[in-house]
């Protein structure tokens, strides 16, 4: 369905504006599940509320890196960003 959905000009473009919001929630969902953590368990780790780790995942709520850093140091891990080069047409 995606795939014939991309072939939409209007769709394809408004998809990759969204892509690294989707890659964000990604990487918390698979960090979390990865480690077989609940979001409850998640939020007592890191004090965020467990509501809001919903939020998170669900895309109703944007993260800021002070966020995501606590959540990373939630989890044992550390918080990396990166600025990639895009690829040619």
């Amino acid at each position: 369905m995606l795939e014939k959905q991309m072939n939409d000009e209007n769709f394809r473009k408004e998809y990759e504006e969204m892509q690294p919001e989707f890659d964000v929630i990604r990487a918390i969902v698979d960090a979390r599940t990865f480690q077989n953590l609940t979001q409850k368990e998640l939020a007592e780790r890191t004090g965020i509320d467990q509501a809001d780790i919903s939020k998170l995942e669900n895309g109703t709520r944007n993260p800021s890196v002070n966020l995501l850093k606590r959540l990373a140091e939630g989890m044992g891990m550390v918080l990396k960003i990166e600025f990639v080069p895009k690829q040619k047409a």
